[in-house]
């Protein structure tokens, strides 16, 4: 990795004065072989405390993260999970509980998860973190507590790329239509509602659905079915960029690995599916159009080796993540930062590609 070569443009960086500004305590540069992502930032000071450094200037990684999409911060010293949420207070504001849930995670630390527990042999498909959801992360902060002896990396991919490659004339269809999904819990596979949701109360699953626009019905053996729209691009809160924004190819079934797709639509009807994703309107996402689409995310990815205390901070916007196969150990823990509703940004029918 070439670490001397870069200086990154400070722009309007905010931060309060201190003795050494921040480019003159660490040092900025690129993974070979890694594309345009992720930026590295490694401290000229051994031992030097990412949670301290962070306090020092805040504001200061959000903008580069704006600019760069991911920030790797590699050789800071972070002494457990207490001073990784230290961390994401100074990096992003703090954490956000994690609901209306799609992975099986497990919390370590306060709004601090298991990045998820989805078996070791699995790939797990490139996503925008939450977006089939009415609220949404703008920030994904990971923390690399054990990582895999082999494999496990969390592949990133560039979403204005991903953006820009998709045909015109499927981004004008989705951005005049949306994207409708639908979830059913308590089948055998994918989440119950209750951890769905993180509460047993059915009258506090109506008032959640209620409150963001979400329509529901129980079914029979307790099953419960979710139903929303939500916008396929949406402009980037702070830069006003059209980004494509959803779940669509994700939450579709084809999406999964062969035998899980085959497995599940042998035993559910399409409408008792874990989760399936149609046009807004409810037609169904042509064949062709889900291959063109999984083709980009695919090609879009590029990966690195974990370390021993990296973290690495993602803009959920503008950064698509997956997660390789592994084996041995591994514990990457995620917090997700600075909630806001796709809607409000949604981009209008219409707009220029």
């Amino acid at each position: 990795m070439n670490t001397a070569r870069y200086t990154p443009p400070l722009g309007s960086v905010r931060r309060r004065p201190v003795t050494l500004r921040p480019e003159e305590m660490a040092v900025y540069g690129k993974i070979d072989g890694c594309g345009k992502l992720p930026l590295v930032v490694e401290p000229k000071v051994d031992g030097l405390s990412l949670s301290v450094w962070a306090k020092e200037q805040p504001g200061y990684i959000e903008e580069l993260v704006t600019q760069h999409g991911a920030v790797l911060m590699r050789g800071f010293a972070v002494t457990g999970v207490p001073d990784f949420e230290e961390c994401v207070v100074h990096l992003c504001g703090g954490a956000l509980k994690y609901q209306f849930r799609a992975s099986p995670r497990t919390e370590v630390g306060r709004h601090v998860y298991t990045a998820t527990d989805y078996p070791a042999d699995q790939f797990i498909f490139p996503h925008n973190e939450h977006s089939y959801s009415p609220v949404c992360p703008t920030y994904l902060v990971f923390f690399s507590d054990i990582p895999a002896a082999e494999g496990g990396e969390t592949p990133i991919g560039d979403n204005r790329e991903i953006t820009r490659l998709i045909d015109p004339e499927v981004k004008e269809k989705f951005r005049r239509l949306g994207v409708l999904y639908v979830r059913n819990y308590g089948a055998g596979f994918g989440l119950p509602w209750p951890v769905v949701f993180q509460t047993e109360d059915r009258l506090e699953v109506e008032r959640y659905c209620s409150g963001l626009g979400i329509a529901y019905e129980w079914k029979s053996n307790g099953r419960l079915c979710t139903r929303q729209t939500g916008p396929a691009l949406i402009r980037h809160p702070r830069t006003g960029e059209e980004i494509w924004f959803n779940h669509a190819t994700f939450f579709h079934v084809t999406t999964l690995p062969a035998a899980i797709r085959d497995t599940l639509l042998s035993e559910f009807a399409e409408d008792d599916l874990p989760a399936q994703t149609y046009y807004g309107n409810g037609s169904p996402i042509e064949d062709d159009v889900l291959e063109h689409l999984r083709g980009i995310y695919l090609r879009a990815l590029c990966q690195f080796r974990w370390r021993a205390n990296d973290v690495l901070m993602v803009d959920n916007i503008l950064t698509v993540h997956g997660r390789n196969a592994y084996r041995g150990v591994r514990r990457i823990l995620v917090a997700m930062g600075q909630a806001f509703r796709p809607a409000d940004f949604a981009s209008e029918a219409g707009a220029a590609p």
